[in-house]
């Protein structure tokens, strides 16, 4: 069975196959903070409509609860250990949730999310206990589709994942540098020709921006989807990466 993604910005994604929709950090926010909505409309209501939301970590523009209260009541949400304690808003929502740590598995519907550890700062910031992990998921049904939430490139990652044909990778963020625990799109690359991946869809790039920085430096806002091509050709040429704008949908297929 095809897979079907979804790119609503951001992180935002949904996975589709066999009947069973997924939503991956939804982010339904026109701003967030000191941040802007810069390019494309804030998502539909279909993009609320889901069985599961995937929640990879607890910052504000991965676990953000005014967005998941827009989800149809009865979506299960998939979290990071400890993110209810650290979050009392998830309990409010009145939707089931599901704490998982890296190796864990959840069925929901025809498919089947496994947690996958991600390099990367899990705290609900600014401040806050070290409590919770930050994961990646792999959803397995005919095909085999990696999100990976936010990351940075860690020794063992293609193992730790495992084999998949479909890597939503992050290529950028919301300003013009990157700390620790992130991919660029250039270790994006890496990452996809580490996994092996044959589809990958560019996210977490070119939507949301600061405040008066509009007219700073422009192209790193924009430039991620486009470098990220240009790298996983160089480095991973057997991949087919699926530029995605916002709202925009790919049917991919696993491999034979």
């Amino acid at each position: 069975m095809p897979v079907e993604v979804t790119w609503w910005g951001h992180a935002t994604c949904t996975i589709e196959e066999s009947g069973t929709r997924l939503v991956t950090d939804p982010l339904f926010a026109r701003r967030l903070a000191h941040l802007r909505r810069r390019q494309g409309e804030v998502p539909p209501p279909e993009a609320a409509v889901a069985d599961a939301a995937l929640v990879s970590h607890l910052h504000a523009d991965h676990l953000h609860v005014p967005s998941l209260a827009r989800l149809v009541p009865g979506t299960r949400l998939i979290v990071p250990a400890g993110a209810t304690r650290t979050v009392p808003g998830l309990a409010r929502l009145g939707l089931p949730v599901t704490e998982v740590r890296p190796g864990d598995t959840v069925d929901i519907g025809a498919l089947r999310v496994r947690a996958v550890p991600a390099r990367h700062d899990g705290r609900r910031l600014p401040l806050g206990p070290h409590r919770s992990p930050a994961l990646g998921y792999v959803v397995e049904g005919g095909a085999r589709t990696y999100f990976a939430g936010d990351t940075g490139l860690f020794e063992g990652m293609a193992e730790a994942v495992g084999p998949v044909d479909v890597a939503l990778l992050p290529v950028g963020g919301w300003g013009p540098r990157l700390g620790q625990g992130h991919l660029d799109a250039g270790r994006a690359a890496e990452a996809l020709a580490s996994l092996g991946a044959l589809s990958a869809v560019p996210v977490h790039y070119g939507t949301y921006w600061p405040i008066g920085m509009d007219a700073v430096r422009p192209h790193e806002f924009h430039a991620p989807g486009e470098a990220f091509v240009r790298h996983a050709a160089r480095l991973a040429p057997k991949a087919t990466v699926h530029r995605l704008g916002h709202g925009e949908s790919v049917r991919l297929e696993a491999r034979p």
